[in-house]
Protein backbone atom coordinates (compact mmCIF):
# COMPACT_ATOMS: atom_id res chain seq x y z
CA UNK A 1 0.00 0.00 0.00
CA UNK A 2 1.51 3.06 -1.01
CA UNK A 3 0.46 6.99 -0.81
CA UNK A 4 -0.94 8.25 -4.50
CA UNK A 5 -2.48 11.49 -5.27
CA UNK A 6 -6.83 11.40 -5.93
CA UNK A 7 -7.44 10.82 -9.13
CA UNK A 8 -4.43 9.08 -9.87
CA UNK A 9 -4.45 5.45 -10.91
CA UNK A 10 -3.89 2.91 -8.40
CA UNK A 11 -2.56 -0.09 -10.06
CA UNK A 12 -3.27 -2.34 -6.06
CA UNK A 13 -6.58 -0.92 -6.14
CA UNK A 14 -7.08 -1.82 -10.00
CA UNK A 15 -5.84 -5.30 -9.71
CA UNK A 16 -8.37 -6.29 -6.57
CA UNK A 17 -10.79 -4.97 -8.05
CA UNK A 18 -10.46 -7.22 -10.91
CA UNK A 19 -10.32 -10.07 -8.70
CA UNK A 20 -13.14 -9.37 -7.19
CA UNK A 21 -14.98 -8.95 -10.11
CA UNK A 22 -16.17 -12.01 -10.25
CA UNK A 23 -17.64 -12.75 -6.60
CA UNK A 24 -20.24 -9.58 -6.90
CA UNK A 25 -23.30 -9.12 -7.92
CA UNK A 26 -22.46 -6.77 -10.81
CA UNK A 27 -25.61 -5.96 -11.63
CA UNK A 28 -26.05 -4.59 -7.73
CA UNK A 29 -23.10 -2.90 -8.38
CA UNK A 30 -24.24 -1.39 -11.26
CA UNK A 31 -27.32 0.00 -10.19
CA UNK A 32 -24.94 1.28 -6.79
CA UNK A 33 -22.61 2.86 -9.30
CA UNK A 34 -25.92 4.54 -11.01
CA UNK A 35 -26.81 5.96 -7.88
CA UNK A 36 -23.90 7.35 -6.58
CA UNK A 37 -24.01 9.01 -9.71
CA UNK A 38 -27.07 10.64 -10.01
CA UNK A 39 -25.91 11.69 -5.90
CA UNK A 40 -22.88 13.09 -7.42
CA UNK A 41 -24.80 15.57 -9.32
CA UNK A 42 -27.23 16.65 -7.20
CA UNK A 43 -27.13 19.68 -4.85
CA UNK A 44 -25.76 18.45 -1.82
CA UNK A 45 -27.63 18.61 1.98
CA UNK A 46 -27.86 21.97 3.39
CA UNK A 47 -29.63 23.10 6.71
CA UNK A 48 -29.65 26.76 4.87
CA UNK A 49 -32.19 25.02 1.99
CA UNK A 50 -35.69 25.47 2.82
CA UNK A 51 -37.44 22.62 3.63
CA UNK A 52 -38.55 20.05 1.09
CA UNK A 53 -35.97 21.97 -1.57
CA UNK A 54 -33.47 20.39 -3.15
CA UNK A 55 -30.88 19.71 -1.30
CA UNK A 56 -32.59 20.37 2.06
CA UNK A 57 -31.58 18.44 5.49
CA UNK A 58 -35.22 18.06 6.23
CA UNK A 59 -37.39 16.22 3.49
CA UNK A 60 -40.57 14.48 3.28
CA UNK A 61 -40.28 11.54 0.87
CA UNK A 62 -43.16 9.62 -0.74
CA UNK A 63 -42.74 6.20 -3.08
CA UNK A 64 -42.25 8.13 -5.75
CA UNK A 65 -39.48 10.27 -4.58
CA UNK A 66 -37.97 7.64 -2.28
CA UNK A 67 -34.86 6.33 -4.82
CA UNK A 68 -33.41 10.06 -5.18
CA UNK A 69 -34.24 11.86 -1.94
CA UNK A 70 -33.28 8.48 0.21
CA UNK A 71 -31.06 6.09 -1.87
CA UNK A 72 -29.46 7.92 -4.54
CA UNK A 73 -29.03 11.01 -1.21
CA UNK A 74 -27.41 8.17 0.79
CA UNK A 75 -24.26 8.18 -1.55
CA UNK A 76 -23.83 11.68 -0.21
CA UNK A 77 -24.73 11.27 3.18
CA UNK A 78 -26.55 9.36 5.60
CA UNK A 79 -30.38 9.73 5.35
CA UNK A 80 -31.92 9.18 8.64
CA UNK A 81 -35.79 8.09 8.34
CA UNK A 82 -38.80 9.06 10.43
CA UNK A 83 -41.74 7.27 9.83
CA UNK A 84 -44.90 8.70 11.35
CA UNK A 85 -48.94 9.37 10.76
CA UNK A 86 -50.91 12.05 11.89
CA UNK A 87 -52.81 10.06 14.51
CA UNK A 88 -49.25 8.88 16.44
CA UNK A 89 -48.88 10.83 20.07
CA UNK A 90 -45.51 9.53 20.23
CA UNK A 91 -44.73 10.28 16.82
CA UNK A 92 -45.49 13.78 17.16
CA UNK A 93 -42.96 13.65 20.17
CA UNK A 94 -39.93 12.76 18.26
CA UNK A 95 -40.27 14.39 15.05
CA UNK A 96 -39.40 17.81 16.53
CA UNK A 97 -36.44 16.58 17.98
CA UNK A 98 -35.20 14.62 14.56
CA UNK A 99 -35.98 18.04 12.84
CA UNK A 100 -33.83 20.05 15.45
CA UNK A 101 -30.90 17.89 14.79
CA UNK A 102 -30.84 17.75 11.68
CA UNK A 103 -31.05 21.22 11.41
CA UNK A 104 -27.74 21.30 13.37
CA UNK A 105 -26.13 18.70 11.14
CA UNK A 106 -25.61 21.67 9.15
CA UNK A 107 -25.94 18.80 5.72
CA UNK A 108 -24.13 16.14 7.52
CA UNK A 109 -26.83 14.18 6.84
CA UNK A 110 -30.68 14.38 6.08
CA UNK A 111 -33.41 13.78 7.75
CA UNK A 112 -36.69 12.13 5.44
CA UNK A 113 -39.77 12.30 6.73
CA UNK A 114 -42.36 9.40 5.25
CA UNK A 115 -46.14 9.19 6.75
CA UNK A 116 -46.76 5.70 6.82
CA UNK A 117 -50.40 6.12 5.78
CA UNK A 118 -49.99 8.39 2.77
CA UNK A 119 -47.15 5.69 1.52
CA UNK A 120 -48.38 2.09 2.38
CA UNK A 121 -45.62 0.18 0.60
CA UNK A 122 -42.96 2.30 1.57
CA UNK A 123 -43.78 1.19 4.99
CA UNK A 124 -44.28 -2.52 3.90
CA UNK A 125 -40.89 -2.69 1.77
CA UNK A 126 -39.47 -1.16 4.74
CA UNK A 127 -41.49 -3.88 7.52
CA UNK A 128 -42.39 -1.33 9.93
CA UNK A 129 -44.13 -3.01 12.41
CA UNK A 130 -44.98 0.01 14.96
CA UNK A 131 -44.35 3.85 15.28
CA UNK A 132 -42.63 5.98 15.49
CA UNK A 133 -39.78 3.83 13.90
CA UNK A 134 -36.78 5.64 12.77
CA UNK A 135 -33.95 3.82 10.22
CA UNK A 136 -30.46 4.98 8.71
CA UNK A 137 -29.63 4.05 5.52
CA UNK A 138 -26.08 4.24 4.47
CA UNK A 139 -25.12 4.13 0.25
CA UNK A 140 -28.06 2.77 -0.61
CA UNK A 141 -28.05 0.11 2.45
CA UNK A 142 -30.23 0.10 5.80
CA UNK A 143 -26.80 0.52 8.40
CA UNK A 144 -29.16 1.35 11.69
CA UNK A 145 -32.43 1.58 13.29
CA UNK A 146 -34.50 1.92 16.44
CA UNK A 147 -38.43 2.07 17.38
CA UNK A 148 -40.06 4.05 19.83
CA UNK A 149 -39.56 7.92 21.02
CA UNK A 150 -36.40 7.89 22.89
CA UNK A 151 -35.04 10.87 25.09
CA UNK A 152 -33.27 13.87 23.11
CA UNK A 153 -30.16 12.95 24.37
CA UNK A 154 -30.28 9.11 22.96
CA UNK A 155 -31.71 10.68 19.70
CA UNK A 156 -28.32 12.59 19.35
CA UNK A 157 -25.90 10.61 20.36
CA UNK A 158 -27.88 7.91 17.59
CA UNK A 159 -27.42 10.27 14.98
CA UNK A 160 -23.46 11.61 15.61
CA UNK A 161 -22.54 7.48 16.03
CA UNK A 162 -24.46 7.35 12.49
CA UNK A 163 -22.27 10.66 11.18
CA UNK A 164 -18.89 9.49 12.84
CA UNK A 165 -19.35 5.99 11.35
CA UNK A 166 -19.71 6.72 7.86
CA UNK A 167 -18.94 10.18 6.74
CA UNK A 168 -16.94 11.17 9.91
CA UNK A 169 -19.00 13.90 9.74
CA UNK A 170 -17.18 15.86 5.83
CA UNK A 171 -19.33 17.22 3.83
CA UNK A 172 -20.03 16.30 0.18
CA UNK A 173 -19.21 18.59 -2.60
CA UNK A 174 -16.33 20.24 -0.15
CA UNK A 175 -13.69 18.51 -2.23
CA UNK A 176 -13.63 19.65 -6.30
CA UNK A 177 -13.38 16.32 -8.58
CA UNK A 178 -11.59 18.09 -11.26
CA UNK A 179 -7.87 18.30 -10.47
CA UNK A 180 -5.72 21.46 -10.64
CA UNK A 181 -2.55 21.82 -12.20
CA UNK A 182 0.63 19.96 -11.16
CA UNK A 183 2.47 21.26 -7.34
CA UNK A 184 5.60 20.70 -7.51
CA UNK A 185 5.45 20.72 -3.32
CA UNK A 186 3.51 17.53 -3.84
CA UNK A 187 6.33 16.37 -6.22
CA UNK A 188 8.87 17.27 -3.60
CA UNK A 189 6.49 15.21 -0.79
CA UNK A 190 6.09 12.25 -3.19
CA UNK A 191 10.34 12.36 -4.28
CA UNK A 192 10.92 11.94 -0.19
CA UNK A 193 8.26 8.77 0.03
CA UNK A 194 10.27 7.22 -3.15
CA UNK A 195 13.69 7.16 -1.29
CA UNK A 196 11.59 5.91 1.64
CA UNK A 197 12.04 8.97 4.14
CA UNK A 198 8.47 9.29 5.94
CA UNK A 199 9.70 11.78 8.11
CA UNK A 200 10.65 13.97 5.32
CA UNK A 201 7.11 13.19 3.61
CA UNK A 202 5.37 14.04 6.65
CA UNK A 203 7.07 17.11 7.19
CA UNK A 204 6.52 18.35 3.37
CA UNK A 205 2.68 17.67 3.59
CA UNK A 206 2.44 19.42 7.11
CA UNK A 207 4.09 22.55 5.52
CA UNK A 208 1.47 22.43 2.65
CA UNK A 209 -1.30 22.15 5.26
CA UNK A 210 0.50 25.20 7.28
CA UNK A 211 -0.05 27.30 4.36
CA UNK A 212 -3.00 25.87 2.74
CA UNK A 213 -5.16 23.86 5.40
CA UNK A 214 -8.19 22.89 2.96
CA UNK A 215 -5.58 21.15 0.73
CA UNK A 216 -7.25 17.88 -0.01
CA UNK A 217 -4.87 16.37 -1.80
CA UNK A 218 -2.12 16.88 0.86
CA UNK A 219 -4.71 15.98 4.03
CA UNK A 220 -5.36 12.73 2.35
CA UNK A 221 -1.03 12.00 1.82
CA UNK A 222 -0.28 12.76 5.44
CA UNK A 223 -2.93 10.72 6.81
CA UNK A 224 -1.33 7.76 4.70
CA UNK A 225 2.68 9.06 5.71
CA UNK A 226 0.93 8.87 9.64
CA UNK A 227 0.16 5.51 8.97
CA UNK A 228 3.04 4.42 7.46
CA UNK A 229 5.20 5.68 10.48
CA UNK A 230 2.84 4.21 13.21
CA UNK A 231 2.86 0.58 11.33
CA UNK A 232 6.45 1.08 10.88
CA UNK A 233 7.03 1.93 14.40
CA UNK A 234 4.86 -1.22 15.59
CA UNK A 235 6.77 -3.83 13.39
CA UNK A 236 5.76 -7.12 13.45
CA UNK A 237 6.03 -7.90 17.23
CA UNK A 238 2.71 -5.80 17.36
CA UNK A 239 0.20 -8.44 16.71
CA UNK A 240 1.86 -10.94 19.38
CA UNK A 241 1.54 -7.80 21.87
CA UNK A 242 -2.11 -7.63 20.81
CA UNK A 243 -3.01 -11.01 20.90
CA UNK A 244 -1.94 -11.22 24.52
CA UNK A 245 -3.51 -8.44 25.42
CA UNK A 246 -7.01 -8.24 23.91
CA UNK A 247 -8.54 -5.96 26.40
CA UNK A 248 -5.42 -3.42 25.36
CA UNK A 249 -7.06 -1.11 22.99
CA UNK A 250 -3.62 0.60 22.22
CA UNK A 251 -2.00 -2.59 21.86
CA UNK A 252 -5.06 -3.90 19.43
CA UNK A 253 -4.82 0.27 17.51
CA UNK A 254 -0.94 -0.42 17.25
CA UNK A 255 -1.92 -4.10 15.28
CA UNK A 256 -4.33 -2.63 13.63
CA UNK A 257 -1.74 0.28 11.90
CA UNK A 258 0.67 -2.45 11.23
CA UNK A 259 -2.17 -4.91 8.96
CA UNK A 260 -3.35 -1.79 7.26
CA UNK A 261 0.38 -0.73 6.47
CA UNK A 262 1.50 -4.14 4.90
CA UNK A 263 -2.03 -4.24 2.76
CA UNK A 264 -4.15 -6.80 5.46
CA UNK A 265 -6.72 -4.28 4.86
CA UNK A 266 -9.97 -6.51 6.17
CA UNK A 267 -7.64 -7.97 8.88
CA UNK A 268 -7.01 -4.56 10.17
CA UNK A 269 -10.68 -3.69 10.35
CA UNK A 270 -11.98 -6.96 11.75
CA UNK A 271 -9.42 -5.94 14.57
CA UNK A 272 -11.04 -3.15 15.82
CA UNK A 273 -14.70 -4.33 14.71
CA UNK A 274 -13.94 -6.77 17.42
CA UNK A 275 -12.82 -4.24 19.72
CA UNK A 276 -15.89 -2.37 19.23
CA UNK A 277 -18.29 -5.14 19.52
CA UNK A 278 -16.34 -6.35 23.09
CA UNK A 279 -15.96 -3.06 24.53
CA UNK A 280 -17.93 0.15 26.12
CA UNK A 281 -17.53 3.38 27.26
CA UNK A 282 -13.87 5.33 26.21
CA UNK A 283 -12.52 2.09 25.02
CA UNK A 284 -15.11 1.50 22.19
CA UNK A 285 -14.82 4.99 21.43
CA UNK A 286 -11.06 4.91 21.15
CA UNK A 287 -11.87 1.74 19.10
CA UNK A 288 -14.56 3.50 16.86
CA UNK A 289 -12.38 6.37 16.26
CA UNK A 290 -9.32 4.81 14.97
CA UNK A 291 -11.46 2.50 12.83
CA UNK A 292 -12.98 5.44 11.08
CA UNK A 293 -9.20 6.93 10.67
CA UNK A 294 -8.41 3.66 8.87
CA UNK A 295 -11.21 4.12 6.55
CA UNK A 296 -10.24 7.58 5.58
CA UNK A 297 -6.60 6.28 4.96
CA UNK A 298 -8.17 2.97 2.82
CA UNK A 299 -11.12 5.38 0.74
CA UNK A 300 -14.82 4.96 0.41
CA UNK A 301 -13.73 3.70 -3.87
CA UNK A 302 -12.83 0.51 -1.64
CA UNK A 303 -15.50 -1.76 -1.38
CA UNK A 304 -13.63 -3.28 1.59
CA UNK A 305 -14.73 0.36 3.37
CA UNK A 306 -18.19 -0.34 2.47
CA UNK A 307 -18.12 -3.47 4.08
CA UNK A 308 -16.44 -2.88 7.30
CA UNK A 309 -18.76 0.83 7.91
CA UNK A 310 -22.02 -1.36 7.60
CA UNK A 311 -20.18 -4.08 10.23
CA UNK A 312 -19.29 -0.68 12.14
CA UNK A 313 -22.95 0.32 12.27
CA UNK A 314 -24.28 -3.42 13.51
CA UNK A 315 -22.00 -3.32 16.20
CA UNK A 316 -22.70 0.01 17.42
CA UNK A 317 -26.35 -0.02 17.44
Amino acid sequence: MQPTRPGRPDPRQAQLAAAMSGAVDLAAVKARSEAAARAAAAPPPSAEAPAGSPGAAVVDVTEATFQAEVLDRSFQVPVVLDLWAEWCGPCKQLSPVLERLAAEGAGSWVLAKVDVDANPALAQGLRVQGIPAVKAVWQGQLVAEFSGAIPEEQARQFVTELVQATTGGALPGGESAEQGPEDPRLDAAEAALERGDLEAAEAAYRSILDAEPDHPEASLALRQVQLFRRADEAGPDALAAADAAPDDVEAQTRAADFLLGTGNIEEAFERLLDVVRRTAGEDRDRARTHLVELFAVVGDEDPRVGVARRQLMAALF
